[in-house]
């Protein structure tokens, strides 16, 4: 069941069709929602791809999709973390507009340390540096295999 764009040539206004089937297509003539002409034309449209969330975490476990990474640039940070944002879909949204906050600043270059400095509430309430979400501290030994 495909839906086509168009764009009336009378009235330039852009709207959508849905069609039952792909032979209504050329056999149905299309008219302006809005001002009724049957001058319209087709437009390219862009392609969405339904993807299951395992397909998205595994493309994003790729260090080769990755791009031009620099985890000492933070502009480079930011990119990447839009991208991964952008894959997550609505569950990015979930992570709060701090995370938002956290983007804009590197994207425009400002240093991690700094941010870190001035949202000192973003790993979780009374968590600082070394701290978890709960406020159990942590060492790097703890993370040796």
């Amino acid at each position: 069941m495909p839906i086509y764009e168009y764009r009336c040539e009378q009235c330039a206004r852009r709207f959508s069709v849905f069609w039952r089937s792909f032979a209504d297509v050329d056999e149905t003539k299309v008219y302006c929602k809005r001002c009724g002409s049957n001058q319209v034309h087709r437009l390219v449209s862009r392609v969405r791809v339904v993807r299951s969330e395992d397909s998205r975490l595994e493309d994003m476990a790729d260090p080769s999709a990755w791009g031009d990474l620099d985890e000492n640039d933070p502009k480079s940070m930011g990119r990447f973390m839009r991208k991964m944002m952008s894959e997550m879909g609505d569950e990015a949204g979930e992570l709060g507009p701090e995370l938002e906050e956290v983007v804009d600043r590197l994207e425009a270059g400002q240093d991690p340390e700094e941010i870190e400095k001035d949202m000192p509430d973003l790993m979780g309430e009374g968590a600082g540096p070394g701290m978890g979400p709960a406020g159990d501290s942590y060492s790097a030994s703890d993370f040796d295999d």
